[in-house]
């Protein structure tokens, strides 16, 4: 048992190394242009075997005492044989056994020590997998999302209005439970109102969409849809009527058809090209030769930025969600990029909720309702011109930052 314990624990070290030598790989190959650019290829390289000679090193320090353990059990085995031999032979001499039962004895010692001989490494290769499968036994055993398994499910069995409350909610990511990220937050948008949130990183933003979007869930307070709490509603219901465009868009390596039609599996390619054209992404689609059907390549790498933003407004647009969160959706692009995805996004803003997270104040002036978080609590709240008039705020702080740096 406690050769088993030792096996598992060199088996688990040796998955681990295993993993990050992977990490490696994938880190190395996605941010390939950063390497080049950097001229650090021979220090991936080392650093790749590096960790490889961490797992070969302890792949042989499990196999040496594996095979320690089985030339340990062998030696006992045959010792075993040979103290039945001098025993039975003693007996035969004292005239105790005659010799034909000795015979049989060795035998049947034989027989019941080949087949015990073989536990050892029976148990040893045992131990060896239990502990490489140690952290994927791990994984299966979380809790998953109480979510719709059935493929292309976009049924709604409880529609939302669009009716957004944050009641006095607190959260803290479960990895950091010591750093309270939102502290005490309550608001409400109206069903088709504009909400904005600013405020400095770190203050909670992106941390306030992900609550929407059921990714986490607080630990004080609630957050209601349509003046009912979210237990009240599937993850799916939830999920199905909220959309999100993030600032890093992510593509699949498939066609732009496939990708937009991500917002609802089961849309028809008429309802698809209607979506691109709502978001000024059809005219760019037709300029190439395959239209459609171009391949966007692996996370959407041959389309630019401006483009990349349209395909995942249309995506949205074609989900027609009851909320949209939009999370700094312009902050990365051109200023010709950034006015056409403003004039998409303003489409896709039409009659639905809008919460706009964003750090180009310019683009939330027409917001009903603009919240100013810092340090995870609100602390200014009204529209541009009530916030724009407060000399001491926030905003007009935040507002007068960004105009002297525009005119620089």
């Amino acid at each position: 048992m406690i050769f088993g314990r030792f096996i598992r624990k060199l088996s688990r070290q040796a998955q681990d190394k295993l993993g990050e030598s992977n990490t490696i790989v994938e880190e190395t190959l996605q941010g390939i242009a950063n390497v080049k650019a950097f001229v650090n290829e021979a220090y991936e390289a080392n650093r790749y075997n590096k960790i490889l000679r961490n797992v070969v090193d302890i792949a042989v320090k499990g196999a040496k005492f594996r095979g320690i353990f089985a030339s340990f059990i062998v030696f006992f085995l045959f010792g075993t044989f040979v103290g039945v031999i001098w025993y039975g032979s003693v007996l035969v001499h004292n005239h105790e056994l005659d010799f034909g039962e000795l015979t049989k004895f060795i035998f049947y010692s034989i027989f019941a020590g080949a087949a015990m001989g073989s536990f050892p490494d029976l148990y040893a290769n045992l131990q060896k997998a239990v502990g490489a499968s140690e952290r994927v036994l791990e994984i299966l055993a979380e809790k998953g999302e109480d979510i719709s398994m059935i493929e292309n499910n976009n049924q709604v069995d409880q529609p939302i209005k669009g009716d957004l409350t944050f009641d006095n909610v607190v959260f803290a990511y479960p990895s950091r439970p010591e750093l309270t990220i939102l502290k005490g937050i309550s608001f409400d948008a109206a069903a088709g109102q504009k909400v904005a949130i600013v405020g400095p990183s770190g203050s909670g933003k992106s941390t306030m969409a992900s609550l929407i979007l059921q990714f986490y869930h607080p630990q004080n307070g609630s957050i209601l849809f349509d003046g009912r709490t979210a237990d009240e509603y599937s993850i799916t219901d939830i999920r199905n009527q909220v959309a999100i465009v993030p600032q890093d868009v992510l593509l699949f390596g498939g066609s732009i058809l496939e990708n937009i039609a991500y917002g609802r599996l089961n849309a028809s390619k008429e309802d698809i090209i209607q979506a691109a054209k709502r978001a000024n992404a059809h005219q760019f689609i037709t300029s190439f030769p395959e239209g459609y059907e171009t391949i966007v390549g692996e996370r959407g790498v041959k389309l630019s930025g401006g483009q990349r933003q349209r395909i995942a407004i249309a995506r949205a647009l074609l989900k027609n969600p009851s909320i949209l969160i939009l999370d700094e959706a312009t902050s990365s692009l051109d200023s010709e990029s950034e006015r056409l995805v403003q004039e998409a996004l303003e489409e896709l803003m039409k009659d639905r909720t809008s919460i706009i997270i964003a750090h180009r104040l310019s683009t939330i002036r027409e917001a009903d309702k603009i919240i100013v978080l810092e340090k995870g609590e609100i602390i200014e709240s009204g529209n541009h011109a009530e916030l724009i008039g407060n000399e001491q705020g926030l905003y007009r702080y935040l507002s007068q930052l960004q105009f002297e740096t525009q005119a620089g």
